[in-house]
This record gives C-alpha cells, sequence and structure tokens, in this order.
C-alpha cells in the first residue's frame, strides 16, 4: 500500500526522476499541473529543469500564486535546482541566488559531499547548470556546503538544494525531507 501523497511540479524538469525515489520511499508521487492538484497533497517537488520555463508555465497555468499557498499552509515543498531559484524568487526562501554559477551543461560534475544531517557516508551530489546560493538570510538553516557555498537549505518547511539528488540511487535527500520507510 502506497504511502503519503506528495506532488511533484510536471510542467517541466526531471519528473519521472523524483517519482521514482519518491515510489522507493513508498510514497504515491502525484503530478501537479493545475493548482486544484495541490490540494490532495502532503508535500510538494519543485523539480530541476529550465527555471525561466518552469516560472514562466507555472505563472500561466496559475500554478504560481497556488505554490506560494502552499508554503503558507506550512507543508514541505523541496525544490532542487531550478526549483531552488523558483523558491527564492517567489519569495519562499531568503536566499540569493547567482544562476548557472556552477557553469554552462558541459561543466556538470559530481562531487562527493559531506552532508551531516545524513550520517557519516558521503552523498553523490551531481551539479547540472546548477545555481549557487550566495547568501542566506540567518532564518535559513544551512544543511550543506561546497567550496564555501551553501547547497542545501532549510528555512521552516521550505527546503532547496543546488545540485540532483534524484539523479542518485540515494534516497537520503529525500527520506530527510519527507520521511519515507
Amino acid at each position: 500500500m502506497a504511502g503519503k501523497r506528495i506532488g511533484i511540479l510536471a510542467i517541466h524538469g526531471s519528473v519521472v526522476e523524483h517519482a521514482e525515489s519518491l515510489r522507493r520511499l513508498n510514497f504515491t508521487p502525484v503530478e501537479i499541473r493545475a493548482a486544484k492538484d495541490l490540494e490532495t497533497v502532503y508535500g510538494l517537488i519543485l523539480p530541476g529543469g529550465e527555471s525561466t520555463t518552469i516560472g514562466d508555465l507555472a505563472q500561466q497555468f496559475g500554478l504560481r500564486e497556488a505554490i506560494v499557498n502552499f508554503a503558507k499552509s506550512g507543508k514541505t515543498i523541496y525544490g532542487t535546482c531550478a526549483g531552488l531559484i523558483l523558491l527564492a524568487r517567489y519569495g519562499l526562501l531568503d536566499v540569493k541566488i547567482d544562476r548557472n554559477a556552477y557553469g554552462r551543461q558541459i561543466h556538470s560534475f559530481e562531487v562527493d559531499l559531506e552532508i551531516p544531517a545524513l550520517g557519516k557516508k558521503s552523498f553523490n551530489g551531481i551539479f547540472i547548470r546548477a545555481p549557487k546560493i550566495l547568501s542566506a538570510a540567518k532564518s535559513v538553516e544551512i544543511l550543506a556546503q561546497f567550496e564555501d557555498s551553501p547547497i542545501l537549505v532549510k528555512q521552516g518547511n521550505i527546503w532547496g538544494g543546488s545540485f540532483h539528488p534524484e539523479l542518485t540511487d540515494d534516497l537520503r535527500i529525500h527520506k530527510l525531507i519527507f520521511g519515507g520507510k
């Protein structure tokens, strides 16, 4: 029997990969394409992809305001890469972002990350045209850094990451944020 329903903004980006991670944790992934879709989910993922495209489509489909209201309701939202950019742009995560700061597509890389909340075993961070968090308000908890810049942060019910955990077999980030088996 599947567990809690977690939404994934399904208008562009790494939707399938996040859905598979959620299934492996015994959640029910729900593709979010309209504001009404948010009414039945416990949490929400804003996936990586192209942030301008996702932002434009979210606005066009009336999802921007719905996402902001969802966040204000206290439900968990996790933004990866482009999703992190949107969280900052929507005023849901008090950070300053430099889009694509880690380089163009050709400069994508993987690196072992130390994330204390996940234990001693390192986490394989995959950075693809990743945004850099330049600064974070005092209310933002920095959970991990790479080269002295935050890469995984939390502010209340809002989580953001510069890298793509959904592209690995390691479920610890999704489990940390949403729980699961």
